[in-house]
């Protein structure tokens, strides 16, 4: 299996699905989309570290983000105090030209996250930066959980908050930093790492974004993968809308997988480089 080449390969706009299994993919896309489809191997199995192995260098993009990990704070990711928790000394600021914090403009409080529609209202909203870039990318949130027929995200809405209120204690304190809080991003990775090596923990996250009731029915897996397969959907019939607009090659691909209990493993983690979590689609659009 190939590497993913992102950065390599050839396209005008890209169109990153979060969290987006090969599998699945492989067996709804051409409702929407035609094209070649290929499977290949991320360089990560979260967003952290896809971004961090991915944007090594200067690369002039004209980036909307709807994942707050990758945003325009200049935070680097080592020190951000919610959900990525890792040695990756790397903040997107410092090695994309521009960065559209779609997290932030276009978030919807009643969904917990950022719609598909909200990526393309902002690439519309800057198209004369657009034209000033070498290259455009529009990473949409789905299918990664909340899922947004239940409209009751709870992780992502946590994660979004507290990265914004660093953000806002920072510019306070100039950058200062209180005892509690330096306590704080001491103890959290270490009950993040126990928390990753437990089954019942991963999957009582995913918990959070299900009915009960459809999990008393169907079970985990199950319950998941279906609002899964349905958070794809929407993404792609909204991508299938803009695809006409877009002048040039256009590629949609993953920054990683999302993994429903393979070896043990729910939903995604950093360098835990399973096949669910490393093979992402790459489609070449026609």
């Amino acid at each position: 299996m190939e590497g993913q080449h992102f950065l390599e390969s050839k396209w005008d706009y890209c169109l990153v699905l979060d969290a987006c299994r090969y599998d699945v993919f492989s067996e709804v896309y051409d409702e929407y989309l035609e094209g070649t489809l290929e499977k290949r191997r991320s360089t990560g199995s979260s967003t952290p570290e896809w971004a961090y192995r991915t944007f090594d260098g200067d690369h002039d993009i004209a980036y909307f983000s709807g994942n707050p990990f990758i945003n325009d704070l200049g935070i680097p990711l080592n020190e951000l105090k919610w959900g990525a928790s890792c040695d990756y000394e790397w903040s997107a600021a410092d090695h994309i030209s521009n960065v559209f914090d779609v997290w932030k403009s276009g978030w919807d409080d009643d969904l917990g996250t950022v719609p598909p529609e909200s990526l393309e209202e902002a690439f519309q909203s800057h198209s004369a930066a657009v034209e000033r870039a070498d290259r455009t990318v529009l990473h949409y949130m789905q299918p990664h959980a909340p899922y947004l027929s239940r409209g009751k995200g709870q992780k992502l809405k946590q994660i979004q908050k507290g990265i914004r209120r660093q953000e806002e204690a920072e510019k306070a304190t100039d950058g200062g930093e209180s005892a509690l809080s330096s306590f704080g991003d001491t103890l959290r990775p270490k009950v993040e790492s126990r928390l990753e090596d437990s089954e019942l923990a991963q999957k009582a996250g995913l918990w959070l974004e299900l009915d009960p009731a459809d999990l008393v029915r169907n079970g985990t897996r199950e319950a998941a993968l279906e609002l899964y397969e349905e958070n794809l959907r929407i993404a792609l019939e909204a991508i299938a809308d803009l695809i006409p607009k877009l002048d040039g090659r256009v590629v949609v691909t993953a920054d990683h997988g999302e993994a429903f209990g393979e070896e043990g493993v729910w939903e995604h983690h950093i360098e835990t480089h399973i096949p669910p979590l490393m093979e992402v689609p790459w489609l070449e659009v026609e």
